[in-house]
C-alpha cells in the first residue's frame, strides 16, 4: 500500500490487489481501518512494508528505471504534432527549393549576375538543412528510432545538422555584402561584382561553415540530459548563439540600415531637384533586389529569435529536461526556425517578376534562353560603335562622290 503523511492530516490510500487475489486486498483493508482508528498507522506501514514491495517487483530493474526517468523527464506536450508538422514541411519544402534552385540557375546563366550565385548557395543550403536536421536528426533519428542508434552516429550527424545550419544563415551574408556595394559603391561594385568572384566567396563561406560544425561534435541534447548544464555547455551554447543568430544579425543590421539611410538620402536630393526644375539621374525607388534582400534578412531574424531566447532561457533559468513549459516553447522555437528553410521561395515569387517569370517557364517544361545576356552598356558601345562606322563610312562616301554641277555652282 502507500501512505502519503503530511504534519496536519494523514491520509490513507488503498492497496492495489495483491497476488494473493481479493481475500488479502479485503484483510488488508479491514487491518488498515483498524489500525488508523487506534493511531498506530505507522506501526502498520513498517510492518506491511515488504509486502508493498513484493507487490510492486513484477517488472524488470531496468524498466523502472525507465519509468523513474520518464517521470522525472518533462513531457512533449505536442505529441504527434511535431511528427506531422516536419512532415508537412519537408514534403513541401524539398520540392519548392528544388524548384528554386532551378529557376535561379536559368537566371544565373542568363543574366550572369553575381545575386543569383548567392541565392544558389543559400537555397542549397535550406536543402542541405532540411534533409539533415528535418529528416535525418528528428523524424529518423528521433521519431523512427527513438534515438536508440550509436552515439557516434548520433554526434556525427549533429555536427553535420550545424554545418548545414550554418551554412544557410551565412550564405545571406555576402549577398548582403552586395547589395550594400551595390547601392553605396555603384563603380566599385561594377568592378569586383561578378559570378566568378561570387563562386570563390561562396566556396570560402562553405568550408568556414563546415569547420564550424565540427566542435558541435560534443553537443548535449537538451531533451534527454538531465543534468544542469556545465562548462563545455555554456561554451557551446554562446557559440552557436553567436554563428546562428547575435553575429548575423549585427552585420544584417549594419548594412541594411546604411542601405536604407543611402535610399532616403537619395530620395530627398531628387525632391530638392524636382523643387528647383532639374530632374536627378540617379533613381530612389527601392528595387526588387534590394526589397529582397530586406525580406529574407527580416524573415530570418523574427523566425530564429525565439529559439536564441529559449536556448539561453534553458542555460540560466530552467531546463528543458525537467520544466514542461520550457519543453513546449523549445519544440515551437525549432518549429518555428525550420521554417525559414521554407519560405524564401514565396519571398521571391512576391518580389521578383523575372523569377516568377522563370519559374513558369520550369513548370510548364519551357526552355527559354539559356545562353548569357550581355550586359546593357556592351549593347550600347555595339550600338554606339555601329552608328560611327555607318557615319563614318557616309562621311567617307561623300568625299569620295564628286559634286554634280548644280552642286558645285550652289557650292561656290
Amino acid at each position: 500500500m502507500t501512505v502519503f503523511v503530511s504534519r496536519s492530516k494523514v491520509t490513507p490510500v488503498l492497496p492495489p490487489c495483491p497476488p494473493q487475489g481479493l481475500p488479502g486486498w479485503a484483510s488488508a483493508v479491514r487491518t488498515l481501518a483498524t489500525e488508523s482508528t487506534n493511531g498506530d498507522l505507522q506501526r502498520f506501514v513498517r510492518r506491511n512494508s515488504e509486502a508493498m514491495i513484493d507487490w510492486r517487483n513484477g517488472t524488470a530493474p531496468g524498466q523502472q528505471e525507465d519509468e523513474s526517468s520518464a517521470q522525472e523527464r518533462s513531457e512533449c506536450v505536442l505529441a504527434y504534432i511535431p511528427v506531422v508538422y516536419y512532415s508537412t514541411l519537408l514534403c513541401v519544402g524539398v520540392p519548392v527549393n528544388i524548384l528554386t534552385l532551378v529557376a535561379l540557375y536559368r537566371l544565373a546563366v542568363r543574366t550572369q549576375k553575381a545575386l543569383y550565385v548567392y541565392l544558389l548557395a543559400l537555397t542549397g543550403s535550406d536543402i542541405l538543412s532540411q534533409l539533415f536536421i528535418i529528416f535525418v536528426g528528428f523524424l529518423l533519428e528521433t521519431a523512427v528510432f527513438h534515438r536508440d542508434v550509436p552515439v557516434l552516429l548520433l554526434r556525427s550527424v549533429s555536427m553535420m545538422e550545424f554545418s548545414a545550419n550554418h551554412a544557410s544563415i551565412w550564405a545571406t551574408v555576402p549577398l548582403t555584402v552586395d547589395r550594400y556595394v551595390a547601392l553605396c559603391h555603384p563603380l566599385l561594385h561594377r568592378q569586383i561584382s561578378y559570378p566568378a568572384r561570387a563562386r570563390r566567396i561562396i566556396a570560402v563561406v562553405l568550408t568556414l561553415a563546415l569547420a564550424s560544425g565540427v566542435p558541435f561534435f560534443w553537443w548535449s541534447d537538451m531533451w534527454r540530459v538531465s543534468r544542469a548544464p556545465n562548462n563545455l555547455d555554456t561554451a557551446l551554447i554562446w557559440t552557436h548563439v553567436t554563428i546562428i543568430y547575435f553575429l548575423p544579425c549585427c552585420i544584417f543590421l549594419v548594412l541594411n540600415s546604411l542601405i536604407i539611410l543611402r535610399l532616403r538620402k537619395r530620395q530627398r536630393q531628387q525632391m530638392c531637384q524636382d523643387e528647383s526644375g532639374q530632374q536627378l539621374a540617379v533613381p530612389c525607388k527601392l528595387g526588387k533586389t534590394t526589397a529582397m534582400l530586406l525580406a529574407v534578412t527580416s524573415v530570418f531574424a523574427v523566425l530564429w529569435a525565439p529559439r536564441t531566447g529559449v536556448v539561453l532561457y534553458h542555460l540560466y533559468v530552467s531546463s528543458v529536461h525537467n520544466d514542461w513549459r520550457v519543453h513546449l516553447a523549445y519544440d515551437l522555437a525549432n518549429m518555428l526556425a525550420m521554417l525559414n528553410t521554407a519560405v524564401n521561395f514565396f519571398l521571391y515569387c512576391f518580389v521578383s517578376k523575372p523569377f516568377r517569370a522563370a519559374v513558369r517557364d520550369v513548370l510548364l517544361f519551357r526552355g527559354g534562353p539559356l545562353h548569357p545576356r550581355r550586359p546593357l552598356h556592351h549593347q550600347r558601345t555595339a550600338a554606339n560603335a555601329s552608328t560611327s562606322s555607318i557615319s563614318s563610312s557616309k562621311r567617307s562616301q561623300r568625299e569620295i562622290t564628286p559634286l554634280s554641277p548644280k552642286r558645285a555652282d550652289i557650292k561656290i
